[in-house]
């Protein structure tokens, strides 16, 4: 009984490592620099493209879901949302939501 619950606590602090790691904010800033190229540095995007910057994060899941499912037309985007789990969805939406809209 002592092993399952060594392993049963190793379980948990590794779960609980996992989602300390994700609510780093260097680690949702790593993964909103991922759209820099087509969106802008910080989501502030300076070409026709819509900036994320700003953008609610409730829209901006909604969205990226949209794009992961397949409901939502897009060229690129359908495709790379397939590849973010729905965390890191959260994290990128929180993270351009708390960014500060740009000037145009």
């Amino acid at each position: 009984m002592t092993t399952f619950r060594i392993a049963g606590l190793a379980c948990v602090l590794w779960v609980a490592n996992v989602f300390a790691q994700e609510a780093d904010p260097a680690v949702a800033r790593s993964l909103a620099a991922t759209c820099a190229g087509c969106h802008g540095t910080n989501g502030a995007s300076a070409t026709a493209l819509a900036s994320l910057a700003g953008m609610s994060r409730e829209e901006m899941v909604a969205k990226l879901r949209d794009y992961k499912a397949g409901t939502r037309q897009g060229t690129l985007m359908p495709q790379l949302a397939k590849g973010y789990t729905d965390e890191q969805i959260e994290l990128a939406a929180r993270w351009f939501a708390a960014q500060p809209l740009p000037r145009r």
